[in-house]
């Protein structure tokens, strides 16, 4: 596969555990073996599909797969999710990990460590390499941020300090004070003021996504296999003087029940309320991408135009790739001038498939536009990567 980028099998990484030798995840591969799941994907050159060790899709020649130890490292190299198995949809959550996961839902304030985690017969760099690849963090700090939401909303409702601290992990009045200052910068007794971004993952047909909110409205839907997305967390983050903690919100919940109607086709306009912080001028460029009527879509130069930014196309295709919540605001509606796709953060598979989804359910023939092939997805938003025009 031309332009795919080859990685070497047996490299490992300061932050991820290392992967199976390369006899392992053949032999794994080949015997469809469920066991293997989350721990590497196989990418099919001949085909440019990337699937799960348990695809029972027809099996490619040896010489022609390669293997990668995250979807995001797949995404990056040019492939495309397999139909069959679906690497990206998180309804299929691996049977290994379901267990554990009940035990956290059932109580969110306990503390687990690696020998928990054995006790429910996983491999605690499993679930790590998980927890990376489909939330942007650890097992670890996903707990820690669940206990900690959970101990500003005790706080807030009068519960004591020592029933709080003692009651959502910790061992000791300093070690829940130093995590607590830490995450919201404020001490505990000032909980009533710790503003907070609420972060929990939504399911999509192409793959999870990450939604952030506050109690002014969402702020965050992002792709979890984005490779901006640790930059985009920490800018929100920052732009916001809030820190990010794993729960949920009504906000997100609303944005989940209008997700479902948009990729049903029945909903055009989202009505959550959002929040977007950024220059004066990115937030004239995302205040004018929601003006776009669903299923059309304008040129980076009439983006410019509208707003009084003539010949600013390319500081417009900046802003686009700063948009931190996808769909919603909708920067896969600007493409290039010559109808061509341009890029998105997202990948260019996905704006195709978003692009499609609307001109159907608005009743539009769709009109010409290049394949979401892995090989022209890289080129061009690398071209589009080089003008600044990203979205």
């Amino acid at each position: 596969m031309s332009g795919t980028q080859h990685h070497t099998d047996d490299q490992t990484s300061l932050f991820t555990p290392a992967r199976p030798s390369r006899a392992e995840m053949e032999r794994a591969f080949f015997a469809s073996d469920a066991g293997y799941d989350g721990l590497f994907v196989t990418g099919v050159r001949t085909t440019g599909i990337f699937c799960r060790p348990s695809c029972r899709a027809r099996k490619p020649l040896v010489q022609n797969v390669e293997f990668f130890g995250t979807v995001r490292d797949a995404l990056f190299a040019g492939y495309r999710p397999c139909l069959r198995c679906r690497p990206l949809v998180a309804d299929d959550t691996p049977a290994w990990l379901t267990p554990l996961l009940d035990a956290v839902d059932k109580d969110p304030n306990r503390r687990f460590r690696d020998n928990d985690l054995r006790a429910f017969d996983v491999d605690p760099a499993r679930v790590r390499r998980f927890f990376l690849d489909r939330y942007g963090m650890t097992f670890h700090a996903y707990c820690r941020g669940r206990r900690l939401a959970g101990a500003i909303k005790q706080l807030r409702d009068g519960d004591s300090l020592d029933d709080v601290a003692l009651g959502t992990g910790w061992e000791s009045h300093s070690g829940f004070r130093e995590a607590f200052a830490k995450t919201f910068g404020l001490p505990p007794g000032q909980a009533a003021d710790a503003a907070c971004v609420i972060t929990a993952a939504i399911d999509t047909p192409f793959g999870p996504m990450i939604a952030g909110a506050t109690d002014e409205g969402v702020c965050l839907l992002e792709f979890t296999d984005r490779r901006m997305l640790e930059a985009q967390l920490q800018r929100l983050s920052r732009m916001l003087r809030q820190p990010l903690v794993p729960g949920e919100h009504r906000h997100l919940t609303a944005l989940r029940e209008e997700l479902v109607s948009y990729f049903a086709g029945t909903l055009k306009d989202f009505s959550v309320p959002l929040v977007y912080r950024g220059t004066p001028f990115e937030e004239r460029v995302w205040r004018e991408l929601t003006r776009i009527p669903y299923g059309q879509t304008i040129s980076y130069a009439q983006l410019a135009d509208r707003i009084n930014a003539p010949g600013g196309q390319r500081a417009v295709g900046r802003a686009n790739g700063m948009n931190r919540i996808a769909i919603v605001i909708p920067c896969h509606r600007v493409v290039n001038a010559d109808g061509k796709l341009g890029g998105y953060g997202g990948g260019l598979w996905r704006k195709h498939w978003l692009l499609d989804h609307e001109r159907k359910a608005s009743g539009i023939r769709n009109q010409a536009s290049e394949p979401a092939s892995p090989n022209s997805q890289q080129g061009t938003t690398a071209k589009a990567a080089g003008l600044g025009i990203r979205d």
